[in-house]
């Protein structure tokens, strides 16, 4: 049976290694803040955006968060980007994402300014990470990397299988795997025989989106299997990764929910209190 990876228990524990950090930050008269803006009304990102407010309310954070209405022009909120990125009590900014239609995402994230880029997608923080330079690294990515880590799973020397190229998700984790020495192959809508390529994998992360599309045929005995998936039916959250069929080849895998969702949260965090400390240097010294 596989060691189910425990993305709830990781998360606390990122947040308990926050707690010093932020204690020492207002000790020198900072709040860490962090603003969130969404636009629209759609369900999930209104959750995800609730969670936020209330992780930064647990560890003594300041929550800057601005909810747009759906038809919200690309002046508007270039605008509230502009002001949150010129208050300095404000460390981070995220755009929720999917915007509304009508907006140009990439214009909008590109006003942020690279030190307070704590979802790391931008096009300056993305370049950076293509570089090896630092930079806040993708929540998503960064919390897999992370789990790993703390599951003592090595990606050095081993094959890495990615299914998906998104810039939220596929592109910046294949940079992070190969970061840390694996060899990354990335898989797509076009990829031919893709049960064949998943199979060569010793660490495969499944971020696309179509519930329990990944099933037992997929996956090598012995691999490690990452669901960043989340997609909502009838019978609840579910992940892109078929669970009961794959769980007794891997070994060792993530949950949905419970699995890398809590990591992307606790790593938004992470970021942020960085990007506190970061603009606040000389007092934290």
């Amino acid at each position: 049976m596989a060691t189910i990876i425990d993305g709830k228990q990781v998360a606390a524990d990122v947040h308990a290694a926050l707690g010093p950090r932020i204690a020492a930050l207002h000790a020198a008269g900072v709040v860490p803040g962090l603003a969130v803006i969404l636009v629209g009304d759609d369900p999930a990102s209104q959750a995800y955006v609730t969670m936020k407010e209330r992780d930064c309310e647990r560890l003594g954070m300041r929550s800057f968060d601005m909810r747009l209405p759906a038809d919200t022009d690309q002046e508007r909120l270039n605008a509230v980007i502009d002001r949150f990125d010129a208050d300095p009590a404000v460390h981070g900014i995220l755009v929720q994402l999917p915007l509304p239609g009508h907006l140009d995402a990439e214009a909008a994230l590109a006003r942020i300014s690279a030190p307070k880029d704590v979802d790391g997608l931008t096009p300056e923080s993305l370049g950076r990470l293509v570089r090896g330079l630092p930079a806040h690294r993708a929540c998503t990515p960064y919390g897999v990397m992370r789990m790993l880590e703390a599951y003592g799973i090595d990606p050095a020397g081993k094959r890495a299988v990615v299914v998906g190229r998104s810039t939220l998700v596929g592109k910046p984790m294949a940079l992070l795997l190969l970061e840390a020495n694996a060899t990354v192959t990335v898989c797509h809508s076009k990829t031919r025989d893709l049960a064949a390529v998943c199979r060569e994998a010793d660490i495969l992360v499944a971020a696309i989106g179509k519930a329990g599309f990944i099933t037992a045929e997929f996956v090598k005995p012995g691999a490690v299997v990452i669901d960043v998936g989340i997609v909502r039916t009838d019978a609840g959250l579910v992940g892109d990764v078929d669970f009961t069929a794959v769980e007794p080849i891997a070994s060792a895998i993530t949950p949905v929910p419970g699995g890398v969702g809590p990591m992307t949260r606790a790593m938004l965090m992470e970021n942020a209190v960085r990007a506190a400390e970061a603009a606040h240097a000389d007092l934290t010294r």
